[in-house]
């Protein structure tokens, strides 16, 4: 099992509805992660509620986010590396999947 790492992962849920899952208390407590990230992740999670590309429900932060009902396996993929990249400091991945047009 990896330590100091930010868990993320993906599951299937039910026919073609997966969830999202990331949990950063497995990075251990040197691992923080800015306002700034959370707020960019929150608003990601937001914004994919309010385009039902998740269900309403989904955790925001600050140290674990889920969300359920997304669509695809390939974009709960891109989420999660989006969410992973973002808890890193990287939000770039986050603003391309998550656009704030969208």
């Amino acid at each position: 099992m990896a330590r100091n790492a930010v868990f993320v992962a993906i599951e299937s849920e039910a026919p073609r509805q997966w969830t999202v899952k990331a949990d950063t208390l497995t990075a251990g407590a040197d691992h923080t992660v800015a306002d700034a990230v959370n707020d960019a992740i929150r608003a990601a999670i937001l914004r994919l509620v309010r385009n039902r590309e998740a269900d309403f429900g989904a955790y925001t932060g600050p140290v674990y986010f889920m969300m359920h009902g997304v669509r695809s396996e390939e974009r709960a993929r891109e989420l999660a590396a989006a969410i992973h990249a973002a808890l890193y400091g990287d939000l770039e991945p986050l603003a391309r999947a998550v656009p704030e047009t969208s």
